[in-house]
């Protein structure tokens, strides 16, 4: 009881947010701006070194970065969208290695904070595919033949017609871009927030005390989560993609 008593778990907003490292106001750097910037050369410099060469036997990153884009071609694009899909993946692409990227600093030691786990970008991704899904459903059905097919799905009785047009008006147009922001933002802060409490669960129990013999349960238990933690990162990555791609998709292919 008394080590429970000891532990000082820190106010959430010491575990978010983070005083500027340089510069006032709207164009300030902190932490999770360098996160991004770091997330982004990592995403560019992946994909340079995996095309700088060429090889037609491929090694190393080159191997990596082939063998991803694959992942994302086969496994997103061809199961969401279908051939006609290929010209958005180097959007696909970029879009899930940029998540990723900013998802996997939530293990990186010294860091430990998923970028993701502040809801700004997760909503600026949301309203970019909110953005694209739209246009690509104006420019492919025409914006009456867009707006009736997104409304009004086939089948529907001709009295349930209003009310079925609101709920799909809201869920497509508004939900949809919330829901995106809201499931990678929520994802990465729960785990940051699981870490943090184990890791100081783990610290205070690593102490000249009689319960230093739970120490190694609780330590294995650290890295088993932290382990889990680099699976969530991929996944929101996964989820995030797929789910745009399914969007731009259904777009692209009405369903009448």
């Amino acid at each position: 009881m008394n080590v429970v008593l000891a532990l000082e778990f820190p106010p959430i907003s010491h575990l978010i947010n983070w005083p500027d490292i340089a510069g006032e106001g709207p164009f300030a750097i902190n932490k999770i701006a360098l996160i991004y910037f770091t997330a982004t050369l990592l995403t560019v410099v992946f994909f340079y070194l995996g095309t700088r060469k060429r090889a037609l036997v491929s090694s190393g990153v080159q191997t990596i970065a082939e063998s991803s884009v694959d992942f994302v071609r086969n496994q997103i694009i061809m199961q969401t969208i279908g051939p006609d899909g290929m010209r958005y993946l180097p959007l696909l692409a970029t879009m899930f290695f940029f998540i990723f990227f900013s998802n996997i600093f939530e293990i990186i030691p010294l860091v430990q904070m998923p970028a993701n786990a502040r809801m700004a970008m997760p909503m600026v991704l949301a309203l970019l595919v909110w953005v694209i899904f739209n246009v690509v459903g104006v420019v492919k059905q025409g914006p009456i033949h867009y707006l009736k097919n997104s409304l009004i799905p086939p089948g529907v009785p001709i009295f349930l017609l209003p009310l079925v047009a609101i709920i799909e008006l809201v869920s497509t147009f508004l939900v949809r871009p919330f829901s995106l922001a809201v499931r990678l933002f929520a994802n990465m802060l729960a785990g940051h927030l699981i870490l943090v409490t184990f890791a100081i669960i783990t610290a205070e129990l690593f102490q000249p005390k009689l319960t230093i013999i739970i120490w190694p349960f609780s330590f294995l238990l650290l890295t088993g989560l932290t382990a889990f933690e680099l699976l969530v990162a991929f996944l929101q990555a996964f989820i995030f993609t797929i789910l745009a791609a399914v969007y731009i998709g259904g777009a692209m292919h009405p369903e009448h």
